[in-house]
């Protein structure tokens, strides 16, 4: 259990769990940017029809694919992050791609380096902090790698993508359903190469109730800049149109402002209840202005996200 808790990376389920899901988020971007792919392996277990899963989301066409696996062929290691999903194979330092069905071959191995970790400590397992020790939470986050070093490629359809020089990102998702409603941003493609940035504001059902928390994390220049609900930071501004995002959090010592640009969407599987039934829009290719402000109003940073993870599910506008 203990190991679990302080490994939110490693799988958290088992296979005889009831209205269960657990998935894990590997993007990849080339190193000119044109392409983005993002692969999220993991398992759906409702009474109906408990499988496992690879979902493929390929930013350059605007496409996504689910393909399904019996549960016999979703195995994994107890101690560390590695999954095997049919002939695929995914880990903290690469992932290996064997996957074939009616409309799509893909084949390839991408290998990690350069992995920069989310911190974790002894009341902070992870990104959810204490929160982690909660039990009963509808959804639980992890943060794998805010950022690494790509080498390697993939053939997908006979199209050849190498991704050597580019850069890539892992978290993951874990519980009963997604939140009802909630944004996600998330970018680690910026001029700096280890910047990395990442935020999520959600409905969070609890005791019969609800209330609205938020984690985000800024890496820059090696330290981590963290906004958090449960650090005592705040949101402090909310605004939005069909256009833009933009959104401000506070802590004691800093401001950060926030201004994400959308771009195109597509469509992907989300879990209700274990079961993978619920769509969702996110963009791989929309655009993010960070300004980093310390509590005497100096300019700690500005700069810009290329490549953004984007979900906004409208209704959180509703509570925010």
């Amino acid at each position: 259990m203990l190991r679990r808790l302080y490994n939110p990376e490693i799988f958290q389920g088992n296979l005889k769990k009831k209205n269960y899901f657990e998935g894990w988020y590997f993007k990849q971007v080339t190193q000119d940017r044109s392409y983005t792919f993002s692969f999220i392996p993991g398992v759906s277990l409702v009474e109906n029809e408990p499988h496992a899963f690879i979902q493929i989301m390929n930013g350059f066409t605007r496409s996504t694919d689910y393909i399904k696996y019996p549960l016999k062929e979703f195995t994994w290691d107890k101690r560390k992050l590695f999954l095997k999903v049919g002939s695929s194979t995914f880990t903290d330092s690469g992932i290996t791609l064997d996957i074939e069905n009616e409309t799509i071959k893909l084949a390839g191995k991408i290998d990690f380096s350069n992995v920069i970790r989310y911190p974790k400590t002894i009341l902070s397992p992870g990104i959810m902090g204490w929160y982690s020790f909660i039990p009963f939470m509808e959804c639980n986050h992890g943060i794998v790698s805010v950022n690494h070093d790509l080498r390697g490629g993939i053939s997908i359809n006979g199209n050849k993508i190498d991704f050597t020089g580019g850069k890539g990102y892992i978290e993951k998702d874990w519980g009963v359903s997604f939140p009802e409603a909630w944004i996600w941003i998330q970018s680690n493609n910026f001029k700096e190469h280890d910047t990395s940035f990442s935020f999520s504001i959600a409905k969070i059902p609890w005791m019969g109730k609800f209330f609205i928390g938020f984690i985000a994390f800024l890496y820059l220049h090696g330290k981590f800049y963290m906004f958090s609900t449960y650090n005592k930071s705040v949101v402090s501004e909310i605004k939005h149109d069909r256009e833009a995002v933009e959104i401000t959090v506070r802590n004691r010592m800093n401001i950060l402002n926030i201004k994400v640009i959308k771009n195109s969407f597509e469509e992907l599987i989300a879990p209700v209840s274990g079961e993978m039934s619920r769509t969702i829009k996110e963009s791989v290719d929309s655009e993010v202005h960070l300004k980093l402000i310390d509590k005497y109003n100096n300019l700690q940073y500005e700069g810009t996200g290329k490549n953004v993870g984007l979900e906004i599910i409208e209704k959180i506008f509703d509570y925010v």
